[in-house]
């Protein structure tokens, strides 16, 4: 056997995802208020880039600007017959750039920059931060909602601790939720602390004796608990009936008389005790400002039946090259590092545009096959939402599903039936008794939801009924889907639900 060197020239493909590419996948899948807040944190990063005055782009400043949402890519149009025309804007995609999509799995996702808060976006031009006043911000921050956790510090101080014990106390008011549960383990956290179990212990006692009452809890027991302590109302007779809530849950009163020891008179004012209380304390008080659902699409209805889809312009950033700056600049170089640096900045600078355009074409494209596919759940409600997957409205856009997946994710839909979530349209199909059309399973259980408010005491409907029902009506479903779906709908069992009844009259 002999070794010899040779060389040996090969061709290949293979998949390169550039930096460019892997922003042109995470725009894609960003909110609009996300979007938002990277172009503000781009402004500030390139010279180049400039803020587009919302009633026009200046013209003689810019070579490239982002088209939408003002010019007539914004709307699309879909009438009764779905013309084909009205996609002529949303079929204009980049060959190169779809292919990455088509062909890339990677998540983009984690390489993704963290976003900056909403409340730091602001409406100045160029590249200034644009943010609040400081007057502003410091009025806001002087009348805000005072939160549990500072409601719980300033009670604390005046509390006779020791040094350790209140840093102990801080660190379990640190942990305490919106709810004003302390969900954890205390031998865990006397452990990871070093401490005896028992000293925690004690520190968490005083600190359940704050306001509100029944804050510091450990379960919804513990709370209530707590709560009929402080009225004086934690008699042998309420204390088995708080350890048996689950009794009270299912509305089994006979249950609860017996292991309480007590006639019906007693139990129906105990109850009322109960019902009185406050089971989620810390709810009085402010926390973390939740997130809002703001449309990244509107759906309007025609005049002729049709539907209007367009951007929600209100919350897109539009961004252009200033190309007048780029030239004076360049003409005044001086040096290698400096045209590197100043061509770095044009080339990324142009490529955010036209990745901002092709994000709007492609979201567009996407949300105008979903209207079109669910068409009869904007015109007639819920029971005409059809089954719906990925690869069906890919294929009929002729994009890749990881493609339309991004699209759907993170971004809502106004139409005139509510807010929703793209991928809301997406939903399971079952089958039809009689080989026809399949059934949305949202419109399903819709249907199981519906028939279980209208059920009376002589009729309640157990699940095997619901499933002759829902056969009759050309539905071929399991007793063991509706059981699945009643119970995500959070409805009790047929049981449970004819004790109510009874109850009630």
């Amino acid at each position: 056997m002999s070794f010899a060197q040779r060389l040996e020239v090969r061709q290949g493909q293979s998949l390169v995802m550039t930096p460019q590419l892997q922003q042109a996948i995470k725009l894609l899948q960003m909110s609009n208020f996300e979007l938002s807040a990277y172009v503000e944190d781009e402004l500030l990063r390139n010279p180049l880039l400039e803020r587009a005055n919302r009633d026009g782009q200046d013209g003689e400043a810019s070579d490239q600007a982002l088209e939408t949402p003002d010019n007539n890519l914004s709307e699309v149009s879909i009438d009764a017959e779905s013309s084909a025309s009205t996609t002529a804007a949303a079929d204009a995609v980049d060959a190169d750039f779809e292919s990455t999509y088509a062909t890339s799995r990677e998540d983009a996702g984690e390489q993704s920059t963290r976003a900056e808060p909403i409340s730091s976006l602001g409406s100045g031009s160029g590249g200034a931060s644009g943010g609040e006043s400081i007057s502003t911000i410091i009025e806001q921050t002087a009348t805000r909602d005072k939160t549990l956790a500072e409601h719980l510090s300033e009670q604390l101080a005046l509390t006779n601790f020791d040094p350790k014990d209140r840093l102990m106390a801080a660190r379990l008011i640190a942990l305490v939720d919106d709810d004003g549960y302390l969900r954890i383990d205390i031998a865990d956290e006397a452990t990871r602390l070093g401490v005896p179990t028992k000293r925690l212990e004690s520190i968490l006692a005083t600190l359940q004796t704050f306001e509100p009452t029944g804050v510091m809890a450990r379960d919804l027991r513990e709370c209530l608990s707590l709560q009929l302590i402080e009225r004086d109302r934690f008699d042998p007779a309420m204390a088995a009936m708080i350890e048996n809530l689950d009794l009270l849950a299912r509305h089994d009163m006979d249950g609860l008389k017996e292991c309480c020891d007590i006639d019906a008179e007693d139990l129906a004012e105990m109850i009322g005790e109960i019902r009185a209380l406050t089971p989620k304390p810390g709810q009085a008080f402010g926390g973390e400002t939740a997130a809002v659902m703001v449309p990244d699409v509107i759906v309007t209805e025609q005049p002729d039946g049709g539907w209007a889809i367009e951007l929600n312009s209100e919350t897109l950033p539009k961004v252009l090259v200033n190309a007048r700056y780029y030239a004076e600049v360049n003409a005044n170089l001086r040096n290698e590092q400096e045209k590197t640096f100043i061509s770095e900045c044009h080339q990324t600078a142009s490529w955010l545009v036209k990745s901002l355009d092709q994000r709007a074409r492609t979201i567009l494209k996407v949300s105008r096959e979903l209207v079109r596919q669910q068409d009869g759940f904007l015109a007639h409600g819920i029971e005409h939402l059809r089954p719906l997957n990925l690869r069906t409205v890919a294929d009929a856009i002729e994009m890749h599903e990881s493609t339309v997946s991004r699209v759907t994710s993170n971004k809502f839909i106004q139409t005139p039936r509510g807010l929703f979530e793209l991928k809301y349209f997406f939903t399971a199909a079952i089958a039809s008794t009689g080989g026809g059309e399949a059934h949305s399973a949202e419109a399903v259980r819709h249907r199981i939801k519906g028939m279980i408010e209208h059920e009376t005491l002589a009729e309640v409907l157990s699940d095997d009924r619901i499933v002759e029902l829902l056969s009759e009506a050309g539905i071929d479903i399991a007793r063991r889907t509706v059981a699945k779906y009643r119970e995500a709908m959070r409805i009790p069992s047929s049981v449970q639900r004819r004790r109510v009844l009874k109850q009630s009259i």
